[in-house]
């Protein structure tokens, strides 16, 4: 045989796609082409493979004059990364007659070194659910990919140590120990493991700022963007990392979706599935290609890994004011589209921002304790640097204030805090996905649009009317009227009220007020 076929998948943050791999030798001089759009990475697989193909015990390519040609098949679709190698390879000694099998339902992914062994890939569980979906029965990866790809169901998994151990399984030759891993503990990697490890704190940790504690609740309820100004150590950052022991678990299309992006992404550990919301903190210095995504071959950003999660932006007007006015599109629509001169990307971005700042440069405006060192000119163009209409965007603005010594020593009063909250935070999200369970897209208060707040939103007739006569006179943007709505509905849900009252209105036209005190 001179011809032969394997398939293969190719995961990318945009897409997953299934590629056959096509071989085809003849007589000739010796070369090694491979055709279909390969990136560099793709195309020295020859020279990975000649190597691996040598120390596996059979003859190299490069010892022989023929011509060897490999299609990677839709030649149309640009071919990335190293996870071709097993195909290409097995694709050769099957064109060869070096080996035989038949294997028209399995996938075969994976790395080689040079001495053939398999090396772990990125975006193994989207190739895996790739492949149920295009109906394959079997799916060969690399042994420390095996266990990521076992969260999949109606597909079997063998994981490999190097490219011997796939001949010899699928040529039948010979028996050797290969089992797929259908029973495997895995520990969940979550927000919380890291906060064990790095800052030791949750939200019962915290003493005082209860206000501030309210204000992220209601926050972590409807999923609504929110803003924490004040001094510097009054407590901003710790409040916000401390958000992950209030915020319920991701649902099962949720863990998929955002252990996928981190797979592809290559931030996910091995044999991880990511079960709460994903918590990204990016420092301010951060590039805009970094947190935004994009790059000659546009790659996701923060706000991308950050999807069904958390964007943690502390030192908030710090940032490059490219990215402080990138965070508008993802605000509103969820995602985030990347225009290049090879074209336009779009990668998924609905997250619940956090951001921190001080009320200026040094810190200390305003503030009774320490006197303010920066001048008017300084504290123009850092308050300059949050538009209006990324500030119109946040939902709620929370003054944190200095706590009192006294109140940070003796005993913790707070003890089971996190798990009362939580479990109104769960209660107020189940009534939200009763409620939306018949809209598209529309998971919480936060992602509904005008028509669903005039159909969903269950405005008393008082609360219409006190929030009419607070919005004329406060000069609020029709984008904040109805953003004052959604948050006020999540506040009626955690309190499992079927409308919203007017109480519930005032309350959130309190979490206004604070933003004219900054401005």
């Amino acid at each position: 045989m001179s011809f032969s076929k394997v398939q293969c998948i190719q995961a990318t943050p945009l897409e997953t796609t299934t590629i056959n791999v096509e071989t085809d030798i003849s007589n000739g001089l010796h070369s090694f082409c491979i055709v279909g759009l390969p990136t560099k990475a793709v195309e020295e697989a020859q020279d990975r493979i000649a190597a691996a193909v040598k120390n596996t015990g059979f003859t190299s390519p490069k010892q022989k004059n023929q011509k060897v040609v490999v299609s990677l098949a839709p030649a149309s679709l640009k071919k990335e990364g190293t996870s071709f190698d097993l195909a290409i390879a097995l694709g050769y000694l099957k064109a060869t007659g070096a080996i035989e099998f038949k294997e028209d339902k399995s996938i075969f992914v994976g790395e080689l070194s040079l001495d053939g062994s398999l090396q772990p890939i990125r975006g193994v569980l989207p190739m895996a659910r790739e492949a149920v979906k295009e109906g394959f029965k079997k799916i060969f990866v690399p042994r420390s990919n095996a266990a990521e790809a076992a969260f999949v169901k109606n597909i079997e998994v063998y994981g490999a140590e190097s490219l011997f151990e796939v001949i010899t399984h699928i040529n039948k030759k010979e028996d050797i120990e290969f089992n797929p891993p259908k029973s495997i503990a895995v520990q969940p990697i979550t927000p919380l493991m890291y906060e064990k490890v790095l800052y030791k704190n949750t939200f019962s940790d915290i003493r005082g700022q209860e206000t501030a504690k309210r204000a992220l609740e209601i926050a972590a309820a409807g999923r609504h963007n929110i803003a924490m100004h004040g001094p510097p150590g009054a407590g901003k950052t710790l409040l916000a990392k401390a958000l992950a022991s209030i915020l319920p678990k991701l649902s099962e299309e949720q863990v998929f979706e955002t252990t996928s992006l981190h797979s592809i992404a290559g931030t996910l550990p091995p044999g991880s599935l990511i079960t709460e919301p994903p918590f990204r903190a990016p420092h301010h210095t951060s590039s805009p290609a970094a947190v935004v995504g994009g790059g000659s071959h546009p790659r996701p950003g923060e706000i991308t890994l950050a999807h069904n999660g958390v964007l943690f932006l502390d030192e908030f007007p710090e940032f490059d004011r490219r990215i402080i006015e990138s965070l508008r599109e993802p605000i509103e629509e969820g995602v985030i589209a990347i225009s290049r001169s090879q074209g336009k990307v779009s990668f998924p971005a609905n997250f619940l921002l956090v951001a921190a700042f001080n009320p200026c440069p040094c810190g200390y405006f305003g503030s009774e304790k320490s006197e303010c060192s920066c001048t008017a000119h300084d504290i123009n163009r850092y308050r300059k640097k949050l538009s209006g209409p990324i500030i119109d965007r946040i939902d709620l603005w929370c003054t944190v204030d200095a706590v009192p010594h006294r109140k940070l020593s003796g005993q913790n009063k707070n003890t089971g805090k996190d798990k009362s909250a939580l479990s109104r935070i769960k209660r107020a999200r189940l009534k939200q996905e009763k409620r939306f369970s018949d809209q598209k897209g529309c998971l919480t208060n936060k992602d509904m649009n005008t028509r669903n707040i005039n159909l969903k939103a269950g405005l008393s007739e008082r609360a219409e009317e006190t929030l009419i006569l607070s919005a004329e006179k406060m000069g609020l943007t029709a984008r904040t009227y109805h953003r004052i709505i959604k948050v006020a509905r999540t506040i009626a849900d955690l309190e499992e009220s079927e409308e919203i009252k007017e109480s519930h209105i005032l309350e959130a036209l309190q979490y206004r007020p604070a933003l004219n005190t900054f401005l």
